[in-house]
Order: C-alpha cells, then structure tokens, then sequence
C-alpha cells in the first residue's frame, strides 16, 4: 500500500512540474470585473480555443480567453455580464437592475478523445469552479438558453454584445441564441479584443515574473547556441540547440519560429528557412526565444561564425548597440511612445526616431552615405501572451508596460546583418528595465561568451 501511495504522489508531482505557472486566480477575476465595468450593462462572451483535430497539429489557448480566466481548457465559454440598471419595456414591463455576474460554460468530456488528449474537467466535475477559480460553471449546452433568458427580458441588452468577432464559433453561437430569442438576425455585436486590448496593455508584477521565467530560459538557449556556432554548422542545427534548450528549461513551446540568418540570410529581418551552412568571416543573426506558461519572451543576438568580429563587422554591431542605448536613455515613463518608421520625419521624439537618428548619425556605408536607410523596421513592439501584443501605439509606455528594443542594420553588399533586440518592462518607479541584463551585449562580451564552449 505504501509503495502504490508512494507511486501516485510521485506522479501528481509530475503533473504539477508541468502545469502552467499562473497568476494568482483572484487577478483573474480582477480582469473580468475590469472587462465587465466596459460592457455598459451588456454582456460579453469570450471563446477558448478548440482542440486541433490532428496531433501533429499544436494546441495554444485563445489570448483573451486565458488572459480573462487562465484555463487551457479547449472549447470552453466565458460569460460576464456588466452591472445594469432597472428598466421598463415599452409594453410597460419593469425588468430589475442586473448586478455583475460571470460563468464558465464548459463542454460535455468525450471518454475516447481524452484518451489521446487528456482528461478534462466539465460542469459536473468535483470542485470545477474552485479549480477554475470562476463565480460559477454551467454546461456549455446551457449557454443559448440561457444567454437568450437574459438577452429576451429586455431586447436593448442585445445592444450591447461584445465578443470575439472574428471567431466563427461567436457567430454561430449567437446565431443559435437568435434562433432561441425566436428571430433569424443574430444581435449586432461590438468587439471584445478591442477592450482587451486596453487591459492588457499594462502587466501586473506576476505576468512580469512569468515573462521574466520566459526570457531566463531563452537566455540559456541563446548561450547554448552561441557556445555551438562555428563555421561548417548547419543554421538549422543551431535551430535546434535553442529550441532544445528552451524546452528543457521549462518553455512549453517557442514564442515564433527561430531565426537563424548567416551571411546574406542576416540581412534577411525574417529568415526562416535556416538551411544555409555557416562560413568563415561571415555573422549570424539570431532572433529566438520561448513562451512560458503562455508568456512570451523575444531576443535577438548577432555573433561571428568563427568567434571574432571583423573591424567592419564590429563598427556595425556597436552602432546597432549604440541605438538601442540611446533609446534606453531616453525612456521616460508616461511621455516615451515607440513611434514607427513611417513617422521618422515628423517633429515628435519617439524611441524610434531616436534610435533612428543615433544610426543615420554614426557610422557610413561604402559609398559615404548614412547608414539610416539600412535600417529597415520600427524600435520594438509590445509583448506579453502574444510575442507582439496588443497595444495602443499612440500611447506612451507606462508603469507595467512591457516591449522590445531592436534597432537593425541590414547591409545586403556587405553580407553584414545586425540586429540586438531585448525584451523590456517599466517598473514601479518607472524606470526601464532589461529582462535580459545578463545576455551579452557587447560584442566583446558577445567573443567571450562564444569562447565559454
């Protein structure tokens, strides 16, 4: 008895070793009661993913769902009903005020389909709305009737729907209930990413921590790869160390496909093919990074195949470097916005612009000219569950705010491609923060790390 005791807890310790790491569930709810004070009494339904049919295909949880509930659960519905007040039908009928309410409606299990899947946890499992950390649970069959009830008592709630427009399963849903409230014309729906959006624009110190778990396990792969890069190797094969790398640090997948561009692939900003053979006196940009609990991560390194940089290959990479210092320095919480490559003429001082003027500023290409042409895409972008999350870019960066610095050059009759990116966050006293302080930076450091084999 004490061996089989011994045996199952050894296994629950497994499970727990490869659940997601969450945020504590009572910021979850702070989320849906946020969400709920924008639906102006309306509603909101937001819908998990579903589970791909075929195994080789991967399974990611929809972003507003698990950022409103945390659950990986497939197939799920969220329901939140904002605070609404008294009101009179125009046939006279008095409809109470509605008060807050959220419910997670939960398909029924398949028996055969957990048995390739997994089990999974539905309305009728033991302590489901205390696992789910949810106000209550209801099957998912429930969710026309009762969505219709709610709806049907006053038909100007219809007015204010939010969901998932670009979701099928919303359409068809509110079609159902349509069909339920006895009508052929679904209600008109407003979107709910766009008020995501402006929830998660600003991290909380636990998604900062889950972010930072992320960038500590790419930080290690992008070591492993450096320590394996040399002349004669495969791109792919660095690929493969990172990806292996980040796995084994505790990632459950890759935040995007790696990018690892040698020669003229470097001057490539989204090289994916990774097939070419690194040679001599070439570099290699490498843009990889892994997703944790759901949290992304985004670094991007430059090194020398054969371990030192050229002189020119060298005044290249420290102007790169020298840009993303620049726009360090200039961060001030609250004011600083990323601005874009299209705005890089106009009067107001972005990150971008100024990363931008550092580069135009230092530095020539072989006919004298500036080297601001070369570089090629916007200062950064915002990260979090997506490794571009939404943000408002017309707002500046604020406490809580996470994003990336990445200024590039790109120099295709030089083979030379440099790009140093890192993924940052602004803290309580609103100063910019590196998740990754300690990935090399310089390319001495960069040399030294590439020795460390």
């Amino acid at each position: 008895m004490r061996g089989r005791m011994t045996l199952f807890v050894l296994l629950m310790a497994a499970q727990v070793t490869y659940a997601f790491d969450s945020v504590p569930k009572a910021e979850y709810r702070e989320r849906r009661v946020k969400l709920a004070a924008e639906l102006h009494g309306g509603s909101a339904v937001i819908f998990a993913a579903h589970e791909p049919p075929m195994e080789y295909q991967d399974y990611r949880q929809d972003e507003d769902f698990f950022y409103l509930t945390g659950s990986n659960e497939p197939g799920s519905a969220l329901l939140v009903i904002g605070d609404g007040p008294a009101t009179t039908t125009r046939l006279g009928t008095v409809v109470p005020a509605h008060s807050y309410r959220e419910i997670l409606f939960l398909p029924m299990r398949n028996p055969v389909r957990e048995k390739y899947t997994g089990p999974k946890t539905d309305a009728a499992t033991p302590g489901a709305r205390e696992l789910l950390g949810i106000d209550e649970v209801m099957p998912l069959s429930a969710l026309p009737g009762f969505y219709a009830t709610f709806l049907g008592e006053d038909i100007r709630r219809a007015k204010e729907v939010w969901t998932q427009q670009d979701m099928g399963v919303a359409s068809a849903t509110l079609g159902f209930t349509a069909s339920v409230l006895g009508t052929d014309d679904p209600p008109p729906t407003h979107d709910v990413r766009a008020l995501t959006e402006q929830l998660r624009m600003v991290k909380s110190p636990a998604e900062i921590a889950l972010i930072q778990k992320a960038t500590d396990a790419s930080i290690a792969s992008q070591l492993a790869g450096m320590r394996a890069i040399k002349p004669g190797v495969r791109e792919r094969t660095i690929a493969g160390i990172e990806v292996g790398t980040m796995l084994a640090e505790g990632c459950e997948r890759v935040s995007y496909p790696p990018i690892v561009g040698s020669g003229i692939n470097s001057t490539t900003l989204h090289y994916s093919t990774n097939s070419k053979t690194m040679e001599k006196g070439d570099v290699v940009v490498i843009d990889a990074a892994g997703e944790y609990s759901m949290y992304a991560s985004d670094l991007t390194r430059t090194m020398p195949v054969d371990g030192h940089f050229t002189a020119r290959q060298k005044e290249i990479y420290t102007i790169v470097l020298g840009a993303q210092q620049a726009a360090r320095d200039a961060f001030v919480a609250g004011k600083s916005k990323m601005g874009s490559i299209d705005h890089r003429a106009d009067p107001e001082v972005t990150l971008d612009k100024v990363a931008f003027d550092y580069i135009n500023t230092h530095g020539k290409d072989l006919h004298g000219q500036p080297l601001g042409k070369y570089f090629l895409h916007t200062l950064g972008h915002s990260v979090g569950i997506d490794v571009h999350d939404p943000y408002d870019y017309d707002k500046p960066f604020v406490i809580g705010s996470v994003f990336t610095i990445e200024p590039g050059l790109y120099i295709p009759e030089e083979k030379i491609g440099v790009r140093i990116e890192d993924t940052f966050y602004v803290d309580a006293s609103g100063k910019l923060m590196d998740f990754a302080e300690k990935l090399p930076h310089t390319a001495e450091e960069v040399e030294a790390a590439m020795q460390s084999r």
